[in-house]
């Protein structure tokens, strides 16, 4: 099922994402005069294009090369590429010096082999600006093939269970109706819903500063999907989202929900790291609201029985997307 998916819709996924990353890189190459004006301010005005600047290079720098390279802060740029953004708390002169030093690595390592204008009196054409961008834009989908199918899959995935639950009676709540996911309604279900839940603030942590109680900031680890919602005492509240929240028709009042992560994988070899991340979240559903709550897996693809032990040991359950009807035997 997973290779009929990758062969017949994986592509189109793909160069979908391409060509609107061909189009940010185009704009990013329309901010910079096609490389040719890499300025400081530029890059505070517009952060968001430091992965194409990365990607511009000979060889295409990572996150870290670039971080070593240019002897600049890691919070900077790691800020820059995740969220978009620079530091607040960064002083403006020294964000400047920063930013000088990354556009000094950019211009002199900039592949003269695709922007080809470079070091030449003509300016660049549109033809080479937009032959450019598409190889800019390859580099970059490139790097991140792996969540852009991962993505189109999981789309496909809450597409399936969506059509099952409403062929069994159930009804999706309006987007952004606001109900809690303890207040869902018996027969009905939502996507990507946050659950809120409570972790020590001495977790093992991701370099975000968090105030505790008027205090020193101390830095909790918080994953980049994740949201902090408050921080009380020794307790750090954040919200997790969860693909796929469903309250049974039967639920009787102050019962859970039933949740569901969509999975699929391509092979074998890249499901170690992500049931331990479905380990840490059933983790800390248990600690906050008890072993009443039921986190289970909707399974497409390439999930050997190393996995699915790991996962049964931690008490979590699965549906396999050929067998979508096993979802009756959870009481839906």
């Amino acid at each position: 099922m997973y290779n009929d998916w990758f062969m017949n819709f994986a592509p189109s996924a793909f160069r979908s994402t391409r060509i609107q990353t061909t189009k940010d890189v185009e704009a990013a190459l329309y901010a910079t005069g096609n490389l040719t004006d890499i300025k400081p301010a530029m890059l505070r005005a517009r952060p968001e294009i430091l992965p194409t600047l990365r990607m511009s290079t000979c060889p295409p720098l990572a996150v870290d090369r670039l971080i070593g390279l240019a002897g600049v802060s890691s919070s900077l740029v790691k800020r820059m590429e995740l969220h978009q953004k620079l530091p607040v708390r960064m002083k403006a002169a020294q964000v400047d010096v920063e930013l000088a030093k990354i556009t000094a690595i950019i211009e002199k390592l900039a592949d003269p082999d695709i922007f080809v204008w470079l070091g030449r009196e003509a300016a660049a054409t549109q033809v080479e600006i937009h032959r450019s961008a598409t190889i800019v834009a390859d580099r970059l989908c490139g790097a991140v093939a792996n969540p852009i199918i991962r993505n189109a899959q999981e789309k496909r995935q809450l597409q399936e269970i969506k059509n099952w639950l409403e062929a069994h009676g159930y009804t999706q709540l309006p987007s952004g109706a606001g109900t809690k996911f303890d207040a869902m309604p018996p027969g009905t279900f939502s996507f990507r819903m946050n659950v809120p839940v409570k972790l020590n603030v001495n977790v093992n942590v991701n370099a975000m500063p968090v105030t505790v109680d008027d205090e020193e900031p101390q830095l909790i680890e918080v994953e980049e999907e994740e949201l902090v919602v408050e921080v009380k005492g020794n307790k750090l509240t954040i919200n997790i989202p969860i693909d796929a929240v469903i309250m049974p028709k039967s639920a009787k009042p102050g019962d859970f929900p039933l949740f569901f992560e969509a999975k699929s994988a391509g092979d074998f070899t890249n499901t170690n790291k992500r049931r331990k991340e479905e380990a840490k979240k059933v983790a800390q559903l248990h600690s906050t609201y008890g072993s009443a709550v039921r986190f289970n897996l909707f399974l497409c693809g390439y999930f050997d029985s190393g996995y699915l032990g790991y996962e049964a040991a931690d008490g979590i359950d699965w549906v396999w997307e050929h067998r979508i009807d096993d979802f009756a035997l959870f009481g839906l």
